[in-house]
């Protein structure tokens, strides 16, 4: 499940054989901006956690998490680090 808001650079649909595509709870442009003009990871963390409680992103976290506890879910990101970013935060709350 790709759990990034923008596609992976030079990786085509295709290769990457992703089953979902979760934009809903990925962070805001904005949010991902801020956090890479120098942001900390702490209050990325508060952030992301904020925008996570909006309607569309609480629903889509909500299904998530029952798909989940169905079974294995692999989330795929771009990022370098995933346990400094949104993909670290999403793997705990998904347990």
């Amino acid at each position: 499940m790709l759990v990034d808001r923008l596609w992976p650079r030079g990786l085509s649909k295709e290769a990457a054989r992703v089953d979902e595509w979760a934009k809903a709870v990925a962070p805001s442009g904005e949010l991902r901006k801020w956090f890479h003009a120098g942001g900390s990871v702490a209050e990325f963390r508060e952030r992301y956690a904020v925008e996570l409680r909006s309607e569309e992103a609480g629903a889509e976290l909500d299904r998530l998490r029952g798909v989940a506890a169905a079974g294995p879910v692999t989330l795929l990101t771009a990022v370098k680090d995933p346990g400094a970013s949104h993909a670290g935060v999403l793997a705990a709350l998904l347990g």
